[in-house]
């Protein structure tokens, strides 16, 4: 008795084919001067060519649509898509016919039928379709496992699957830098600058719709990447927003903290989520992509328990000349009482005006208090505001703020001139 039985051919044939945009015909030009041999012989055949457009026939680029000719490449936000045809090449009628698709990935299993009923009966030469949409989330390899099974006309109960193993790349490379800027000029501080660096890292243009950051809770964003023109917003990219291939674009927002987390000095200093970045794009004939970051940190700056800003300050000042400033001094803990007391201590350039020593006195949790000073400086050019110490009578402990600020001193005999 011969063991090894032919395998049994099943009743039912299963194809699976991707889904893809056509291309637009590429040719490649075969020209040549009418002097040589051909003649006019090669430029004549590109015109007859119906691929080529009329007039421009030494162009690659066509009029024609080309199908798809492999399964091509697929990318991280893009969505996947894909034809599943399920055909009888028997004679037979069969029955209870249950087509399923699943997609797994390094992390889960995800089932992509439309539906999960059995087709009661498929007639011969009669096929079931189906078409499956997934957007894909996750990069590295993925496998879509198509199942079938059904029942002879004898009762027999088949099955078969078959496996279409494919890996999503990286679209685009995206970096990020923070930069923390305090608003001394203004009433709302812990301002948070966002740095994004998008990269193409595909082979084809790509059109950039939309880049966009949604913030955390407690910010509001504000994009600069417009200017105004004429009383219009223009894109600083210009109105081409294409993205070539290996092709890197910077853009700019700026986050400022709602008011009711503002006048919360403790608040803000603890916060390292700032939001995550919505990126749209499409490609050839506009297949669109989007991808969403996870949610984007920061290492919020340290004040301490005292933190010093400054208010206001002149941009140019006279030398040997007093001019005012205003500070902001704020009791960043959330806890304990300070009594401050305020030293000024002059450096090469920079002379306080008034009594260093003075008490500020109390000042309770999350709190802040404003202060005029005067000072001038000796030496021009541009010079740093520098010697000022807080002094908390109650633990003993000093504070001391160096390059607060920097101011252009110039000669009043220059100014005069100008």
């Amino acid at each position: 008795m011969d063991v090894n039985q032919p395998k049994q051919e099943h009743l039912l044939a299963l194809k699976v084919m991707r889904l893809t945009k056509p291309t637009l015909f590429t040719n490649i030009p075969v020209t040549c001067e009418e002097r040589d041999l051909p003649g006019d012989l090669l430029n004549q055949l590109m015109k007859d060519d119906p691929s080529t457009v009329k007039g421009a026939e030494t162009l690659m680029l066509g009029e024609m649509l080309t199908l798809p000719q492999n399964f091509g490449n697929i990318f991280l936000g893009e969505t996947f898509s894909s034809y599943i045809s399920v055909h009888n090449d028997s004679n037979q009628v069969v029955k209870d016919i249950l087509v399923k698709a699943d997609l797994q990935t390094s992390s889960q299993r995800l089932n992509l039928s439309a539906s999960s009923a059995a087709v009661a009966e498929l007639k011969s030469d009669c096929c079931i379709d189906d078409v499956i949409h997934h957007e894909v989330k996750e990069i590295g390899t993925h496998i879509l496992v198509c199942a079938v099974s059904y029942t002879t006309q004898t009762g027999e109960k088949m099955y078969f699957r078959k496996f279409f193993k494919f890996q999503v790349l990286k679209p685009l490379d995206v970096k990020t830098k923070f930069y923390n800027a305090e608003s001394d000029l203004s009433s709302v501080t812990d301002e948070v600058f966002l740095e994004a660096q998008i990269q193409n890292i595909t082979t084809s243009p790509m059109f950039m719709e939309k880049v966009s950051l949604e913030p955390s809770i407690m910010y509001n964003v504000a994009e600069l990447n417009t200017v105004n023109k004429a009383g219009e917003s223009v894109s600083t990219f210009g109105s081409r927003t294409y993205l070539q291939p290996m092709d890197t674009r910077q853009y700019l927002y700026c986050l400022k903290p709602k008011q009711e987390f503002a006048e919360k000095a403790g608040v803000i200093k603890g916060v390292t989520v700032i939001g995550k970045l919505d990126i749209v794009w499409k490609t050839n004939l506009g297949e669109r992509g989007r991808l969403q970051t996870s949610q984007l940190q920061r290492m919020a700056p340290g004040y301490g328990d005292v933190r010093l800003s400054l208010e206001t300050i002149p941009d140019t000042v006279n030398l040997e000349e007093p001019f005012d400033i205003t500070c902001k001094i704020t009791n960043c803990s959330s806890e304990r009482t300070m009594d401050l007391v305020l030293e000024m201590c002059n450096t090469n350039s920079i002379h306080w005006c008034g009594v260093s020593g003075r008490q500020l006195g109390k000042l309770h949790p999350s709190s802040s208090l404003h202060l005029a000073l005067t000072l001038l400086s000796s030496v021009q050019g541009l010079q740093s505001v520098s010697g000022l110490r807080l002094m908390d009578t109650f633990l003993k402990r000093t504070y001391e703020y160096d390059d607060i600020a920097q101011v252009c001193v110039i000669s009043s005999k220059v100014k005069e001139e100008h």
